[in-house]
């Protein structure tokens, strides 16, 4: 019997147009509440450390208000690490962070970077905060989360969003080994980055990913026809594909 597929709402980018005049209009924390009556079984935000789109504020108001589960994503840094720890959030997703980049572009390297990665997660693990950590669809990677003791990965799936034809082909097989090796090494397997109406349903129809986590495309569909329509489309895709899979 396949796993119920859980749907987490990134509303990151209600922030960025809320910043980009300034002022309080249009509040994220009040789109995490429209999600959660849409269907999404969490929030995500991605505290920046240039604080480009969620601002601290936002943060402690999710954790306040809004009754479903916070994926707290975040860089590895002892800012954010004592952000995270000041809320507990339910989850926190580490994630590679640049200034000059407009969205996260790829996973972590959490093989080269274990050294560095593990005293993060042992701290976070040891406040009670579920620790994920994005990175690539790749065997080795997997391991590499594996061996640093984070419970949850986070498949980036954009190189699958973005491509078409063959490629697409041979980057969904690769999500389809990944997901299948981290049931094998005990690892609860989610994914995210791009995800869209057109390429949600092959994914979610993968038995054993167990979350998606869903943001900008959401938001841009919010435009025309509003946020609670798209979260619900999405959510339907999800489940139909899930159903089909069984």
């Amino acid at each position: 019997m396949n796993m119920p597929l859980r749907l987490g709402v990134n509303i990151d980018h209600v922030a960025t147009i809320r910043n980009a005049r300034g002022g309080i209009h249009p509040d994220p924390v009040d789109a995490a509440k429209l999600a959660v009556k849409a269907g999404a079984d969490g929030i995500t935000a991605h505290l920046r450390e240039d604080r480009r789109h969620i601002s601290d504020s936002d943060i402690t108001r999710l954790c306040n208000e809004v009754d479903k589960p916070l994926n707290f994503e975040m860089a590895a840094t002892d800012e954010m690490l004592e952000i995270a720890l000041g809320h507990v959030p339910h989850a926190a997703c580490i994630v590679p962070e640049k200034r000059e980049e407009r969205t996260t572009e790829g996973g972590l390297n959490v093989v080269s970077g274990h050294n560095r990665l593990m005293p993060y997660i042992d701290v976070l693990g040891k406040a009670g905060i579920r620790v994920s950590v994005f990175i690539e669809p790749d065997i080795g990677q997997l391991d590499g989360a594996k061996a640093l003791g984070a419970p949850v990965v986070e498949l980036h799936v954009g190189a699958y969003c973005d491509s078409t034809g063959g490629d697409q082909e041979r980057e969904f097989a690769r999500i389809v080994a990944a997901a299948a090796h981290a049931e094998e090494i005990g690892l609860e397997c989610h994914a995210g980055h791009g995800l869209t109406f057109d390429t949600v349903a092959p994914v979610a129809a993968i038995p054993t990913i167990a979350e998606l986590n869903i943001g900008h495309f959401l938001i841009g569909e919010a435009i025309f026809t509003g946020l609670e329509n798209s979260i619900r489309s999405m959510r339907r895709l999800m489940d139909e594909a899930r159903a089909s899979s069984a």
